[in-house]
């Protein structure tokens, strides 16, 4: 009777597994590749209409779809689905989750190079962040021009109240319409690859550009003349990063079904099928994507490709979301009012500051460039300097985890450094045509990262040396009793040893102890979670007093209430009523000196003033919590 349940047991459950599969592959299909489905809108036309285009001929053609078909094979295929996603931080990934490997043996403090390279690498995402959603909707409403002229001056104010709906609705989470997300990304693939192998049928000569010696003889033929096209072909790569930032949210497995079994073979039909369209209209290169299409297809095109441009846009403000609030967790970033938005999903959240900050980034960046192609100058930097960065960081990580030797990583890792860079290169000539813009971007938010990260060590220097050992504290007490007062104190401290600057605050103006003194200090791991059975520990001293610490994954935000119940539920019998909440106030005095720029500590003390409360962010219930200030000069 055991063995029947069991294999009923397992019949179900193999079962089950082709149908979970199922609805990972569907919902990856829209959250992880509607960047780069949406990219058939407009990176083809770069390459033959723009400031750097080439002119439309037979071998020109065969030689771009080349590059665009091995660029493809070579770094999503091979990169990115074979090398990187064997990688993983606790089946995370990730350019943040690498810099968490950095650090050995869960220590803090990798490499200071390679952590600064990791931490520009993320912040060149807050630049894509910016101009996807702007290109992607503003290419597809631009089908409209193509379908009739007159529609022409209402592509802009179609694309701001777009990306304006976008934006107004995100504070009702993503959980509400994300169930739609793969089904509108599928549905567009189909289309596009339908589409796609209808066009190619009209001129099949394109299938020649699989042959990888038309993308050598493109280069041969036009020598350094053709570095730049690299800039343009490099668009059919965004959102590759996404495919290991999302690794943990899927699954390997889904990932790579949908990319092989849908969005690949749709891409490349859509791609050749442009071509195609191109060997015999050679002057409609402007917009080849919708000017391909038959006739009644169009309207009911544009309005799919808005819909999948708006998921992709969905999608990577989301990625924004988790992002930041990992760089918070990492300290990397000053808290921000952090809003979940899933009482079933701790990774749904909501940050209002960085919505609001995308969305006016946004709009300026729509009105300002005012069509696709012209913005397209600006996508493809931030798109090759994250992905040349994760390449050296995989390589780090790759030697530290996998022991691979010098040699190994030459072989395995130095093409793709190469063809990185070729890619990255051929961007930065585009800076002053907008490759600034996510450049300028990026770099103001790792200046922010580094200023945060190096006013916190300022902040930790100053309380270490005004602190004192907790022994000599314990023994101090025990000399010269203070009066006890019924229930628990916890105070809260960034530091696992000596005493927290709060209590010494407290007894020094308060000079009384509650019966019970829980000395907790909340630690983040650089892993993306902590088991249940290791988040707490504590260790008695006399007096009554526990220092406690618990620990928290970045991808986690600490609720110090529930962790406080599952301490209890473990054996923690300190815990008495009434529980109340100390937590200190820094107020900074900045004055020159001490080999830090003057500037560096006032934009520090500006973003400490509008960090997010410690109230809120440890989820303290707010009539239980007593702040002491205490001014620091820096």
């Amino acid at each position: 009777m055991t063995r029947m349940r069991g294999s009923v047991r397992e019949a179900s459950r193999q079962q089950e597994e082709p149908r979970n599969l199922a609805l990972l592959t569907l919902a990856a299909m829209g959250v992880v590749f509607g960047d780069l489905g949406t990219s058939p809108l407009y990176a083809l036309q770069e390459c033959f209409h723009g400031p750097h285009a080439v002119q439309v001929t037979r071998d020109n053609l065969l030689g771009v779809l080349s590059l665009f078909i091995w660029s493809l094979i070579l770094v999503v295929c091979i990169k990115y689905l074979t090398l990187l996603m064997r990688l993983d931080n606790q089946g995370e990934g990730g350019i943040l989750a690498l810099v968490a490997m950095l650090e050995p043996g869960g220590k803090r403090g990798g490499p200071p190079v390679l952590v600064g390279l990791g931490l520009f690498g993320a912040a060149l995402l807050y630049g894509d962040g910016v101009i996807t959603p702007s290109i992607s909707v503003l290419s597809a409403v631009e089908g409209l021009k193509v379908a009739t002229p007159v529609l022409e001056p209402y592509v802009v104010p179609i694309t701001v109240a777009i990306l304006l709906a976008l934006f107004l609705v995100q504070p009702l989470g993503t959980g509400r319409v994300g169930v739609v997300f793969g089904p509108i990304v599928a549905s567009w693939f189909v289309s596009i690859g339908l589409l796609g192998a209808w066009g190619i049928s009209r001129a099949p000569e394109v299938l020649a550009a699989f042959n990888p010696w038309h993308a050598v003889r493109f280069f041969w033929e036009h020598g350094w003349q053709g570095v730049p096209v690299l800039g343009a072909v490099i668009l059919c790569l965004t959102g590759a990063e996404a495919l290991y930032a999302d690794m943990g949210n899927f699954g390997r497995k889904p990932i790579r079904l949908a990319w092989f079994a849908l969005a690949l073979p749709a891409l490349l039909l859509s791609y050749l099928s442009q071509g195609a369209f191109l060997l015999r209209h050679p002057e409609d290169a402007s917009a080849p994507f919708f000017r391909s299409l038959p006739g009644p297809a169009l309207y009911p095109m544009v309005a799919l490709a808005t819909l999948a441009t708006v998921v992709a846009s969905q999608a990577l403000i989301a990625a924004v979301f988790s992002l930041t609030h990992q760089a918070v967790q990492l300290g990397f970033s000053p808290r921000l009012t952090i809003r979940h938005t899933s009482p079933e999903h701790e990774g749904q959240i909501y940050m209002p500051t960085v919505n609001w900050a995308l969305m006016g980034a946004c709009l300026a960046v729509v009105l300002s460039f005012r069509s696709s192609d012209r913005l397209a100058s600006a996508y493809g930097l931030a798109v090759s300097g994250t992905m040349a960065i994760t390449t050296v960081l995989f390589a780090a990580v790759a030697r530290r985890r996998w022991n691979w030797s010098g040699w190994v990583l030459a072989l395995v890792v130095g093409g793709f450094v190469v063809l990185d860079l070729s890619f990255l290169g051929a961007n930065l000539l585009k800076l002053r045509e907008g490759g600034w813009l996510p450049l300028a971007m990026g770099s103001a938010a790792f200046v922010m990262m580094q200023v945060w990260r190096h006013g916190l060590e300022l902040l930790r220097e100053h309380g270490a040396s005004r602190s004192m050992p907790l022994n000599q504290l314990v023994e101090s007490l025990s000399l010269g009793p203070l009066p006890r007062v019924r229930g628990t104190a916890v105070f809260l401290s960034g530091a696992v040893h000596g005493t927290p600057l709060v209590l010494l605050h407290h007894l020094k103006h308060n000079r009384m102890l509650h019966e019970h003194v829980l000395l907790l200090t909340v630690r983040i791991e650089p892993v993306p979670t902590v088991p249940a059975h290791e988040r707490v520990t504590w260790e008695p001293y006399d007096l009554g007093i526990l220092r406690v610490t618990a620990r928290y994954g970045f991808m986690e935000h600490p609720d110090v209430p529930s962790l406080l119940e599952q301490a209890q539920a473990r054996g923690l019998d300190a815990l008495v009523q009434p529980v109340t909440f100390y937590v200190g106030r820094v107020s900074l005095r900045i004055h020159a000196g001490g080999g830090t720029p003057v500037w560096v500590k006032r934009l520090f003390g500006l973003m400490q003033r509008n960090a997010h409360p410690t109230t809120e962010h440890f989820r303290l219930p707010a009539g239980e919590v007593m702040e002491l200030g205490s001014q620091v000069e820096l």
